[in-house]
């Protein structure tokens, strides 16, 4: 069964935006040290698409998990195919401006740290400094035998030597450089291995199933202890790994302002929250 459509969001009159966009100002004039915590909401206006609806629910099935991607090769072969074609715009992608307003937080002094659950390199190319990769980098692959990293350029190119014939295809745009390649035979894709020692390769980011290096997390706790509020942009938060630090800072008595278009899993936590896509929001920083 098909799942209906989520409902447009109602149109605001311009008084409500710009009184929100004000509130939203307000909150980080207000709080000088702030930690960021962003989602694939900021990515949109850059043609990544987002994972979840309004509701917070999924808009397409549930990305691959840690366990199949290792244990299966089937799923490899789904998967690289996939990522062959959705790399070629997904590696153009370029900060929108959303990533530069963020940027000019940080070079005015206002932003602590920037923990992104976002795997594109986006708020880097920005000119973003402190950032914490939560989930990893997806512009380089990993070798899970022995640690071995490519770019995940280089990677592309033995993907393409190796499937010429997939090369040529094209498909919608998918989260996380995915395609939808729906209906077709993967068995017949070639996976390379890894060149050192035919190890597995894998893309060197987090996926379902598998735990965020422990260090992360206790980099970004050290840094939210040293803000004094928590802004969330473009992140409905419903994963635990970055819902866990609106948990830590409302425990901590740190007032909460998020930004995101529909449902968050710490809407009952939040100080102050602003329902407009992360650009608009954002669109009084200079």
């Amino acid at each position: 069964m098909l799942q209906a459509e989520a409902p447009l969001a109602p149109m605001q009159p311009p008084a409500t935006l710009e009184h929100d966009r004000a509130r939203l100002r307000e909150f980080i004039e207000a709080h000088p040290r702030l930690f960021v915590l962003t989602g694939a909401g900021c990515s949109t206006d850059s043609g990544i698409p987002d994972y979840r609806d309004t509701r917070g629910d999924w808009k397409r099935p549930q990305p691959v998990t840690y366990q199949a991607f290792m244990g299966e090769t089937a799923t490899r072969q789904r998967y690289w195919a996939r990522s062959l074609v959705g790399w070629r715009r997904f590696g153009r992608a370029r900060p929108n401006a959303t990533h530069h307003a963020l940027a000019r937080l940080e070079q005015q002094g206002r932003v602590t740290t920037l923990l992104t659950q976002n795997v594109d390199g986006l708020h880097q190319a920005a000119g973003q400094q402190r950032v914490i990769d939560l989930h990893g980098r997806l512009d380089e692959v990993r070798c899970m035998s022995c640690e071995q990293r490519l770019p995940r350029d280089a990677f592309q190119h033995a993907l393409v030597t190796g499937n010429p014939a997939w090369a040529e295809l094209d498909a919608g745009d998918a989260p996380d450089g995915d395609a939808d390649l729906e209906g077709r035979d993967f068995s017949s894709f070639d996976v390379p291995a890894c060149p050192a020692c035919g190890g597995i390769l894998k893309p060197d980011v987090v996926f379902f199933g598998e735990n965020v290096p422990r260090s992360r997390v206790d980099a970004a706790i050290t840094s939210l202890n040293a803000a004094d509020a928590m802004l969330v942009v473009g992140s409905s938060l419903m994963v635990f790994s970055g819902y866990r630090f609106a948990a830590a800072a409302a425990r901590d008595g740190k007032p909460i302002a998020a930004v995101n278009m529909g449902r968050t899993r710490a809407d009952p936590l939040l100080a102050l929250k602003i329902e407009q896509s992360c650009a608009q929001a954002l669109s009084f920083v200079i």
